[in-house]
């Protein structure tokens, strides 16, 4: 008999039995909308506060700081084109990301640029890491926004992400990091590590696809990416 070894999970990951496990009564009795006020609507609320306290948890952040997103690229759509939104009331249109990016940064980032917004993409040397000095010259007091992943998608290199963080903030700007390969994988503490935004994925951690989640620091804010209610 062969044996199927599969060695893919940067790409995606199966979904856990504990998972189905956890998953199943929603799909069965817990199936009311968390925004209803009557009592299928609150028994699914609790489960969705529960959710949303053990992502934090996993992250060293607060409950009221995670957003549930349908994947990692909406939760990066959102904390781009919101943070550039938000910042561009302020006088600040420019944005700083690297050249290797994973799409759902850069395709937004060269959307933004169509729009108006001047873009600016940093080197990385022959391992993947992002070249500080550049990143330095790069980031001015007109900078919304810097946005470098935590973990590469390809070739799995880790940036600097405390450093990088700093160099964003000695300007002002704001400092978002697509944490889809890194968490599960990377031990991250929100609250030693001053990201202002970070995203991940549901499906790169054994758990479903149509899951993310995007993390904002408490006192950032963040222009909405769609317009309608209030619920997630």
């Amino acid at each position: 008999m062969k044996r199927y070894v599969y060695a893919d999970n940067a790409a995606t990951t199966s979904v856990s039995p504990e998972v189905i496990a956890e998953m199943m009564p929603c799909f069965e009795s817990d199936w009311g909308n968390p925004s209803s006020l009557h009592s299928k609507g609150r028994e699914a609320k609790v489960i969705l506060d529960n959710a949303r306290a053990r992502v934090a948890r996993c992250l060293g952040a607060e409950p009221s700081e995670i957003y549930f997103t349908s994947c990692g690229t909406e939760a990066d759509n959102w904390a781009i084109r919101g943070a550039a939104m938000r910042m561009k009331k302020k006088g600040r249109c420019h944005i700083v990301t690297s050249a290797i990016e994973h799409h759902a940064v850069l395709h937004t980032c060269q959307a933004l640029e169509k729009e108006g917004f001047e873009i600016t993409y940093v080197g990385v040397d022959e391992f993947g890491t992002v070249n500080l000095d550049e990143l330095r010259e790069a980031v001015t007091d007109k900078t919304a926004l810097v946005a470098i992943m935590y973990a590469n998608n390809e070739i799995g290199t880790i940036e600097p992400i405390r450093e990088i963080c700093d160099i964003a903030h000695a300007k002002g700007a704001l400092m978002f990091t697509d944490a889809v390969q890194a968490v599960g994988n990377v031990e991250i503490n929100l609250k030693e590590l001053p990201v202002d935004m970070l995203s991940l994925s549901g499906h790169k951690l054994h758990a479903p696809k149509g899951i993310g989640a995007l993390y904002i620091r408490r006192g950032v804010v963040i222009d909405n990416l769609i317009e309608g209610g209030a619920q997630e």
